[in-house]
């Protein structure tokens, strides 16, 4: 049974976690749902991976708009690599 469920966030979050959802093709709710099934289920065999983008959304981590993600990663082999 699906019962309505009202937030109240950062609208900066919220517009971001809406184009997630869409770049994911699905839906804020279902996005949402998994992860609290996540939280609760100690033997979730859903499948379902919430990704860094989402848990740093219920964390409140932000990640800073100007984050090169290229270049920390690349920072990250060479040191792995050394």
């Amino acid at each position: 049974m699906d019962t309505k469920l009202t937030l109240k966030l950062n609208q900066r979050i919220i517009e971001k976690a809406k184009e997630y959802a869409s770049n994911k093709k699905m839906s804020l709710s279902r996005i949402v749902e998994a992860y609290l099934q996540s939280l609760t289920s100690e033997n979730d065999t859903s499948g379902f991976e919430i990704s860094p983008f989402v848990k740093s959304i219920s964390t409140g981590t932000e990640i800073p708009a100007d984050f090169d993600y290229k270049k920390e990663y690349s920072d990250y082999l060479i040191e792995k690599y050394k």
